[in-house]
C-alpha cells in the first residue's frame, strides 16, 4: 500500500516528558525504529506556536511515522513552553525564542541520558530560529532548516556557523512566504559550508504528498544516505 498523508508505519513510540532547567515539564513523543537500533536521531523544533506550530505540524509528525521504518532513525518531536497538541500541553509561555533555549537544552539532555545516537536538530520556520541561535551549544552532528524565515536569529548568529564544522543544510522553498531562494542565498552565504537547497515549486508549509517527500528524502540524504532511496510503499519490496 502506497505511504503518504498521515499513515504511521511500525515504530516503538513512547510518550515522553523533558524537565528544563528553569523547571518546566514539555510533552513529547520518542519514536523509534520497531526492532533495529537507530542509526541517528533528529531532534524536532516546530513552527511558531503562535501561528498554529506544534509537535504534530505535519512534516514531523509524518518524520516520527516513517522515517522510523523507513531510515532506522529515532525521531524525538516536542511542544515548547507553552504549546498544545493531542500530546498535552507543555507548562510555561511562549517566549518568542529566548527561554525556548532550556527547552532545546532539555531535549538534548535527554538525548544523553537515553545515549540516542548521532542526533541532528531539525527545524522547521520558527524552529530553525531555535536551531541556528543554540544548535552550537549542544553534542549534534548538524542542524538541517526547513523554511527558514530568519525572523529572530541575527547576521552574528548565522555567521558564528561559519567557525563551526557541523554541517548546516537548508532547505528553502521556491515559493516561500517569508525567505525565498535568492535572499535566503545571500544571507546564509556567511556559512561557506552551507548545504543550500532550493525546493522548486516548495511552499512555506511543504503542503502536498510530494512536498513531503521530498523533505523526508532531503533530511535521509543528510542523516542516512544508505536508506535512500526510500520506499513509497509498505510493506517495503
Amino acid at each position: 500500500m502506497e505511504i503518504r498523508g498521515p499513515r504511521a508505519l511500525p515504530a516503538r513510540r513512547e510518550d515522553i516528558e523533558l524537565r528544563t532547567q528553569d523547571g518546566l515539564c514539555l510533552v513529547g513523543e520518542l519514536a523509534l525504529p520497531e526492532a533495529a537500533a537507530p542509526v541517528a536521531t533528529l531532534v524536532t523544533l516546530h513552527p511558531l506556536p503562535t501561528a498554529g506550530g506544534f509537535m504534530d505540524s505535519h512534516i514531523l509528525r509524518k518524520a516520527a511515522a516513517r522515517l522510523p521504518a523507513l531510515a532506522d532513525l529515532a525521531v524525538l518531536r516536542f511542544n515548547t513552553r507553552g504549546t498544545s497538541s493531542p500530546r498535552g500541553s507543555s507548562e510555561g509561555v511562549f517566549d518568542g525564542g529566548a527561554a525556548e533555549r532550556h527547552d532545546v537544552a532539555a531535549a538534548m539532555a535527554f538525548v544523553r541520558e537515553r545515549g540516542l545516537p548521532r542526533p541532528w536538530l531539525v527545524g522547521w520556520s520558527f524552529g530553525t530560529e531555535l536551531a541556528l541561535k543554540y544548535g552550537r551549544e549542544h553534542e549534534i552532528e548538524g542542524v538541517i532548516l526547513l523554511s527558514p524565515p530568519l525572523h529572530r536569529a541575527t547576521a552574528d548568529e548565522v555567521a558564528a556557523w561559519a567557525q563551526d564544522d557541523r554541517r548546516v543544510v537548508v532547505l528553502v522553498p521556491e515559493l516561500d512566504d517569508y525567505l525565498r531562494p535568492a535572499e535566503a542565498a545571500q544571507r546564509f552565504a556567511a556559512i561557506p559550508h552551507a548545504e543550500f537547497i532550493a525546493v522548486e515549486g516548495g511552499k512555506h508549509l511543504w503542503v502536498g504528498e510530494s512536498q513531503t517527500r521530498r523533505v523526508m528524502d532531503e533530511i535521509v540524504a543528510a542523516v542516512n544516505p544508505a536508506a535512500l532511496p526510500l520506499a513509497r510503499e509498505w510493506p517495503a519490496a
